[in-house]
């Protein structure tokens, strides 16, 4: 039998997207001041990927990933997308246009994985807490992390696999 222990702390990270660069900023403002200071951002890029958020948001949106210094309990991804949730809901849309302004998807990233948190469920998604699953994202093998069956495509570019590396290797460094 195993003996429950505390899990090791993570690297949290959060992929902002938005129609324009001053509604990015302003989100990453939003989210230092809760999470506290960003550590890496990859570049700002058009998400192209899905129409999914059109309707809501509008077209020609963009993206980024952050990363955050401190290290966090894992435990804690559950609260931290309610908190985000609530930061997308208190901020809409420029020109009184219906819809959210920003979309806020955290996760983290330890030696091994990046999980992200989410509202649906679905078979490769685990219950967390407080309405919130978490899902196993991409898998960190042989020097690289790797995409599973149900990866979002823009966390298969090499954009984001060159963020995710320097996050992990930033998380290596401070545990």
């Amino acid at each position: 039998m195993g003996i429950a222990g505390s899990p090791e702390p993570a690297k949290l990270i959060a992929a902002l997207m938005a129609s324009d660069e001053t509604a990015l900023a302003q989100g990453r403002t939003r989210l230092s001041q809760e999470f506290g200071d960003l550590d890496v951002e990859s570049e700002i890029y058009p998400f192209s990927f899905s129409t999914y958020y059109q309707d809501e948001m509008g077209a020609d949106l963009i993206k980024q990933f952050v990363s955050f210094k401190d290290l966090v309990d894992p435990g804690t991804l559950a609260s931290v997308k309610q908190i985000t949730n609530n930061m997308e809901r208190a901020t809409k849309r420029s020109e009184s246009l219906p819809g959210r302004g920003i979309n806020l998807d955290p996760g983290y990233i330890n030696g091994a994985q990046l999980v992200l948190a989410t509202t649906k469920n679905y078979s490769h998604r685990l219950y967390l807490d407080q309405g919130i699953y978490g899902e196993l994202t991409l898998m960190f093998s042989k020097g690289l992390f790797h995409p599973l069956p149900w990866t979002y495509r823009d966390y298969k570019t090499d954009l984001a696999a060159t963020f995710f590396i320097a996050v992990r290797q930033l998380f290596l460094s401070q545990r």
